[in-house]
Formats: C-alpha cells, sequence, structure tokens
C-alpha cells in the first residue's frame, strides 16, 4: 500500500497522537489543580472541552505542519514552536468558549494553568521524538533502490543523495545496458545488472523503486509489470513512462523530478492515519489484556514448561524489512530445533508455511496409542488465539497493525517466488482476510496469497473493521490457531 509523502504531517503521524494524549494528560492535571483528585470526564461540560480542546490541537498540527524541519531546530527554536503551538490551541479554546457563551461553566484556574502543564509535557516530548528520529534516520525506514542507465547513473545518485538524505536508505543501483556488478557510484553499490534486479528484489528489504531509463528502455513494461505486481512502489520519470496500463497510478514530485508512481493499492493521507489511530487504539486496550493474561497463563506455561514465558521470533514484515514478532509460548522450548524433523509431516506441500495435523512440540499436547491426541495448556492457548496477544505491542511498535497479512518466518521468505512478495507490500497484520476465510483450513498457500493482494487491493477501513468482527466469531468457533 503507497502512503504519500507530499504532506509534511503525515511523516508525523505517532507525534500528533502521542501529543494529543500529553494534551489530554495536561487536561486532566489541570483539573486537578482546581478540583483534587476527581475525574474530569465525570462532568458532561468537560468531556464536551475536553473533546474540543482536542479536536483544536489536532487542527492547529495540521495546518501548521508543527513538525516541519523538526531536526534542524535547536532547544530555543523548539520551545519557541511549542509556546506557539498552545498559544494557538488556548486561544481558540477560549475564542470558542466565549462565542458559545460557554466561558463562565469552566474553572478558569483550570483554563490558566492548563498551558502549562501542556507546555512541559509536549516540549518534553517533542525533544525525545526529535532522538528517536534521529536514531531512525541513521538507518532510514524506507529502502529506495535506484534502476537507471550508465548515462544517468551519476546524476540519478547526486540527486537522490542530495536531496532525498536521510528520508530514505539507499539499498543500491541496478544498470539495465551495462554490467559493472560490484562497482559503487557516490557508495552507492551497483549490485544487480538486468538479469539479476528481480531475484534480488524479491529477497531484500526494498520499499520503494525509482526507474530513470533511456529513451530506448522506455517501451520496455516487463520490469515495471513484475515489480507492480510484487507489491513494490514504482517512481517512474514521466519524461520516459510508457507504463500506463495500471488502475493504481499517480503523478507527484520526488526529490524534484516529477514521477508516475505505480501500486497494486494506494490510500489517502487521512485513511493512513485513520488506519495508525486505529491499530494504537486498539494496541493500548491488547496491551491491558496481554498484562492480565500474563499474570493468569505465565504460571501455567511455566509450571508444565520450565522457560520463558513469551516466545520471540525474526519475522520478515513489509518489504522484507525484519523485526521481532512476539508470543506467548505455546510449544516447548527447543520447537524450532525440531522443526526440520517434521517437515515431511507439513500440510502445506510448498513448504511456504508451516501446518500440522498434531504438532508434538505444543506444551501438553500428546498422541495417545489410538491415535486420539490429548491437548495440553499450549492447545488450549492456541484454539483461543491467546498466544497472538503479546503481538499488540507490536503493533504499538508498528511493527504491525491489527489488520494485514501474516507475516513470514525468514526461512518462508526465502522460498518466495516473486509474485508471492505481493502479499507484503503492506503492514503485516495480527489477523486478515485468509485468517477470517479458512484460517488453518486453507493448505493452498497460493489461495492465501491471492486473498491477501484481494486485501491489500480492495483495503478500506470498513473492510478492516468487519475482519475484526469476523476474527472475533472465528476465534469464539476455536477452529484453530490464526
Amino acid at each position: 500500500m503507497y502512503k504519500k509523502n507530499v504532506q509534511g504531517w503525515m511523516k508525523h503521524i505517532d507525534f500528533i497522537l502521542l501529543d494529543l494524549l500529553c494534551l489530554n494528560i495536561a487536561f486532566v492535571a489541570a483539573w486537578m489543580t482546581r478540583h483534587g483528585f476527581n475525574w474530569p470526564y465525570q462532568d458532561d461540560a468537560y468531556v464536551r472541552l475536553a473533546f474540543v480542546i482536542t479536536l483544536v490541537g489536532f487542527v492547529v498540527h495540521i495546518v501548521n505542519d508543527t513538525m516541519k524541519n523538526v531536526l534542524r531546530r535547536g532547544f530555543y527554536v523548539e520551545m519557541t514552536a511549542t509556546l506557539k503551538h498552545i498559544f494557538l490551541v488556548e486561544t481558540i479554546t477560549i475564542s470558542y468558549l466565549f462565542a458559545t457563551k460557554e466561558s463562565g461553566i469552566y474553572s478558569r484556574i483550570a483554563l490558566g494553568t492548563f498551558p502549562f502543564y501542556y507546555l512541559i509535557l509536549s516540549y518534553a516530548l517533542r525533544l525525545l521524538w526529535k532522538k528517536h528520529l534521529r536514531s531512525q534516520h541513521r538507518v532510514s525506514n524506507t529502502a529506495m533502490y535506484l534502476i537507471t542507465t550508465s548515462d544517468r547513473v551519476d546524476d540519478l545518485a547526486d540527486r537522490y543523495l542530495s536531496e532525498c538524505f536521510p528520508r530514505y536508505q539507499m539499498k543500491g543501483i541496478c544498470l539495465l545496458d551495462v554490467d559493472r556488478v560490484g562497482e559503487a557510484v557516490r557508495d552507492i553499490p551497483i549490485n544487480t545488472c538486468r538479469e539479476t534486479v528481480l531475484q534480488y528484489l524479491c529477497r531484500e528489504w526494498v520499499d520503494e523503486v525509482v526507474i530513470s531509463v533511456s529513451s530506448r528502455y522506455a517501451s520496455s513494461t516487463d520490469l515495471v509489470d513484475a515489480l507492480a505486481q510484487m507489491g513494490i512502489v514504482v517512481h517512474i520519470e514521466v519524461e520516459d513512462a510508457s507504463i500506463m496500463g495500471w488502475k493504481r497510478q499517480e503523478v507527484e514530485k520526488l526529490c524534484g523530478k516529477t514521477v508516475l508512481t505505480i501500486g497494486l493499492s494506494m490510500a489517502t493521507p487521512s485513511q493512513v492515519f485513520l488506519k495508525r489511530a486505529v491499530d494504537i487504539a486498539g494496541a493500548l486496550v491488547g496491551c491491558l489484556l496481554t498484562l492480565v493474561l500474563t499474570l493468569t497463563i505465565g504460571p501455567l506455561i511455566y509450571l508444565q514448561s520450565p522457560g520463558p514465558i513469551f516466545f520471540s521470533q525474526t519475522r520478515v514484515g513489509k518489504n522484507g524489512k525484519l523485526f521481532k514478532l512476539y508470543k506467548f509460548r505455546s510449544m516447548y522450548p527447543d520447537a524450532e530445533a525440531r522443526k526440520a524433523e517434521l517437515m515431511d509431516r507439513n500440510r502445506v506441500e510448498s513448504g511456504l508455511m508451516f501446518k500440522l495435523d498434531y504438532d508434538p512440540r505444543i506444551i501438553g499436547s500428546r498422541q495417545l496409542p489410538d491415535g486420539t491426541v490429548k491437548k495440553g495448556i499450549g492447545n488450549f492457548i492456541r484454539d483461543w488465539s491467546l498466544d497472538e496477544f503479546p503481538q499488540f505491542w507490536n503493533v504499538l511498535k508498528g511493527d504491525l497493525s491489527l489488520v494485514g497479512t501474516r507475516p513470514p518466518t525468514v526461512d518462508e521468505w526465502e522460498r518466495y517466488e516473486l509474485h508471492h512478495r505481493a502479499r507484503l507490500a503492506i503492514k503485516p497484520g495480527i489477523t486478515g482476510l485468509w485468517q477470517v476465510s479458512g484460517r488453518s483450513k486453507i493448505t493452498d498457500f497460493e489461495q492465501v496469497v491471492k486473498l491477501d493482494t484481494k486485501y491489500i487491493r480492495q483495503w478500506s477501513m470498513g473492510l478492516d473493521f468487519r475482519i475484526i468482527l469476523q476474527t472475533i466469531k472465528v476465534v469464539l468457533r476455536r477452529d484453530g490457531s490464526m
């Protein structure tokens, strides 16, 4: 799924949400300064005021793009920007109260102390956020690959290094007209040629590809078609673009050049913002439930299988980016080591997923002489999908979404063919369309890819909500683990 990046505020969705949280904490603190340790949201008038001031804060962020050039601002300039933001929020809110003739029902002490608390929290958040951004920029979150010809490569490398750093991590260059693998241009490695570029992009973490070629290559559509089917966002410089058959396309500016952007699906900034906001809200609730489950099933796991309560595994995320996925441990500690000896019993013949009718690695599970399977605590955890709850922490971190495609293991990813890669064109999720369309009953991986690609092409927030509701129904029927 392609995320537009021309709107500066969209780069800081998480910051805006966190700052609005700080705003509400300041609102509660201001209330308590006047009324003591009571909960302000018991009063309908203050509930209404909290909604208004949150909405005002959000609009001020969007209109002013308060985080623009944030990494270039020092402590003093950052303080000035924070004061300006808070002044606008307070002024607009008070103006609203006077316009609606409601100012008399609210405490002047609460309204007066709110900016003080908000200043402390918001300024501290900004400093922490800048530290976070700097650490991210050392290894950029967006991996870019350049495909061009030898007559353009120097100019292209200069432009992207000077105008797009540190927004992109340059993964490499492919030259279509000559084989110069092993060389480098401006310290960007030339690591593929025309014959090897697709296999490289299938195996490596690459989010976006820029194609800038001379006119004699402009009519070649095979490469663009393959990249788009893999789910990689493709930018073609417009003066060279002849690929106009894809429905999901958009003309925009990228590092000073006009490009035609092609992808499996595209989302507006408001859609991306809403999806992330829903993810954070759901993750916060899920993390609280995970804490409760840790206190209840955690001891049961340890008593039947001494060892860690949680299990972590390296998974492949959006466009091949690796991350640590967390689960409650439902298998014995040597489960991964025993996986190889059980591969011949895998119900998915391609080996692109791993499913067994009876898995002896599950805690407490054993097969009786008559073939009957006696289930244990591990089966209970998996049947009710309780093992998935720690993944709400992955959602909060941004590794996963609530709804998406399931992230494969590294060994599964290494077996992928080009079109399989499309299922990770978006951020993976805890649940998805194929899970609610058959879950463990689907053993044909091509069917999984088909359902995942369908979800990507038809994505909407309405579809996400339907999948979440259907997931709850599927889990309650206990027809297999996700």
